[in-house]
Formats: structure tokens, C-alpha cells, sequence
């Protein structure tokens, strides 16, 4: 397979401190699958199993939950070079809360959780790679929890654009709306604000 298609992961492990050999990166590559999907399908559904991690290479993401009144809540954006899953399902095979579908045609690698243990059984300094990953996960989740509950409308729109500088041209301003759990006539009244400040 193609490098290319390679290239922006191998770049976040370079990125992370470990420079990986030829024969690393053919192992890496035998262990990744490559998959294209159309915007709207799914990567994962709720109530299915997660089975794969899934970097994407083109394309946007979204992660998101559904209340008992069908009202979509988006937790997360995933863009170029951000990973997409359900931690808990992937490597607990309990069944998701979570939907993630694409919002864009993708190209994504994935990699299931038998796959990542031959990977880091086989190339153990990615060890630390993944770990970094899997810290940095949770550290956005918990500052996730902690914006919604504690800053304002306009703190919560701040930090979303410095989190995602170039998703507001790639996302309708519902979803934008959505993830930062108020109303689409809420935000134009931001951008107003902010645009007059």
C-alpha cells in the first residue's frame, strides 16, 4: 500500500520522539487497515461494539450521544490526524453509548485491539506513543466535562476555536451548536459579539 497513505501517522509517531526503521514501518503497515467511507456512514453505531481505532487520514469525524428525546449531544470533532473510538467499548467489548459517523467522505487506518497488541508486542517503543495517546484522551475529555460545567457560552466558543481553527468552515453551525450545547440562534449571537469586539 501506498506510503502516502501512511504518511500523517508516521508523522505523529516521529512527532512523539520515536523515529521508526524500515522494517518497523512495513510491520506497522501489515497491521493497519485501510478504509474508505461516504459522508453520513457509520464507523460505529450505538449499542454496537467498537472494533477498530481509526486515525483519519482525510476527512472529518464526529463523535456524538443521543438523549432519550433523539437530540443529538456531539462530544467530539475528529479532522485529519486526530483518532476517532470509543475507548471504553474497543478495549472492554462492552457495547457503545457512542455514534461516530463522517461528516465528509474518509480515509481512515484502523486497527483492532488484537492487531495493537502484536504491534506493540512487536515494536515495544510504541509503547510510549500510545501511551501519550491514551493520556491525552482522557485529558480532554476531563476538560471537556469540566468547560461544559464550568465556563460560559463564549469560553466554551473560545476554546472550540482554538481546538478546531479550521473545522467552523467544515461543520454546519447546528453541530458546532450542538457540541457546544446551546442553540444555533445562540451562536450567530456570539459571532456577533465577538466579531464587534
Amino acid at each position: 500500500m501506498h506510503r502516502m497513505m501512511y504518511k500523517l501517522l508516521l508523522d505523529k509517531i516521529t512527532a512523539s520522539g520515536i523515529d521508526l526503521d524500515p522494517l518497523e514501518i512495513e510491520v506497522l503497515k501489515s497491521l493497519f487497515y485501510y478504509r474508505k467511507y461516504r459522508k453520513h456512514q457509520y464507523i460505529l453505531q450505538e449499542s454496537d461494539t467498537l472494533k477498530y481505532d481509526s486515525f483519519i487520514i482525510k476527512g472529518i469525524v464526529r463523535s456524538y450521544l443521543l438523549d432519550v428525546k433523539g437530540n443529538e449531544h456531539i462530544i467530539k470533532f475528529s479532522p485529519e490526524g486526530w483518532w476517532a473510538a470509543d475507548l471504553a467499548s474497543f478495549f472492554s467489548g462492552v457495547p457503545s453509548d457512542y455514534n461516530i459517523d463522517c461528516m465528509e467522505d474518509c480515509e481512515v487506518l484502523q486497527i483492532s485491539q488484537v492487531n495493537l497488541e502484536i504491534l506493540l508486542d512487536k515494536i515495544p517503543r510504541l509503547h510510549k506513543f500510545y501511551h501519550l495517546l491514551y493520556r491525552n484522551s482522557v485529558i480532554a475529555y476531563n476538560q471537556r466535562v469540566a468547560a461544559s460545567l464550568r465556563y460560559t457560552a463564549l469560553e466554551r466558543y473560545q476554546d472550540f476555536i482554538k481546538k478546531y481553527p479550521d473545522i467552523g468552515q467544515r461543520v454546519p453551525n447546528h453541530q458546532i451548536a450542538s457540541f457546544l450545547g446551546i442553540t444555533p440562534q445562540s451562536l450567530s449571537r456570539l459571532r456577533n459579539q465577538m466579531s464587534k469586539s
